[in-house]
């Protein structure tokens, strides 16, 4: 029996040092939201109910991401490109949301910037503004691997960009459903 330890690879080490790291940014943001809502002056606003369909649309993004793997993996190429299609498509559908609760809130009277804003929204925005970054920088992975699926006759199966596409875009996900629900009852 081999007792040598299966060691990750070392660009998946490389994505969950930084996923740590985008952890704890969020961790302090968060940590600074609740210590800000202590003080005055604090607006207290209800989120646009478009932030409820986005957070459908990135789970549902997460689903197809783990299926396009699933194909990647099984060597089902046809279904793996409808897969990572769909995935791309629900990510910019994310972000197209996220901008219509940014929207909504100004049509509200909620500014997010300016001398007309409050803290309370400013932080909204850096935060989801933040999430939704990260969001476009996996889009923009996923539009990778993308255009590779559709312009390369793979006869080498190297699953390993779809695998970090895959940690990312789970990560991006999980982040979203902490960050609304956080939003949503905390906020």
């Amino acid at each position: 029996m081999s007792t040598e330890k299966k060691k990750a690879h070392p660009y998946k080490f490389i994505l969950w040092v930084g996923l740590g790291s985008i952890i704890m940014l969020f961790a302090g943001l968060t940590s600074a939201y609740i210590v800000k809502k202590g003080q005055a002056n604090w607006l207290d606003f209800e989120l646009p109910v478009v932030f409820w369909y986005s957070t459908l649309v990135i789970v549902s993004s997460s689903v197809t991401m783990q299926m396009a793997l699933k194909k990647f993996k099984e060597r089902e190429m046809g279904q793996y490109r409808g897969f990572i299609t769909l995935t791309v498509i629900l990510g910019l559908v994310f972000v197209a949301t996220q901008i219509m609760g940014f929207s909504a809130l100004e049509a509200n009277s909620i500014a997010l910037t300016g001398p007309r804003s409050n803290s309370a929204s400013s932080f909204l925005l850096v935060i989801a503004g933040l999430h939704i970054l990260h969001v476009v920088g996996g889009v923009i992975a996923l539009a990778i691997i993308f255009l590779r699926a559709y312009s390369v006759k793979t006869k080498f199966y190297n699953a390993l960009p779809v695998e970090l596409a895959s940690i990312y875009w789970h990560f991006v996900d999980i982040l979203w459903i902490y960050l609304f629900v956080f939003l949503q009852f905390v906020g």
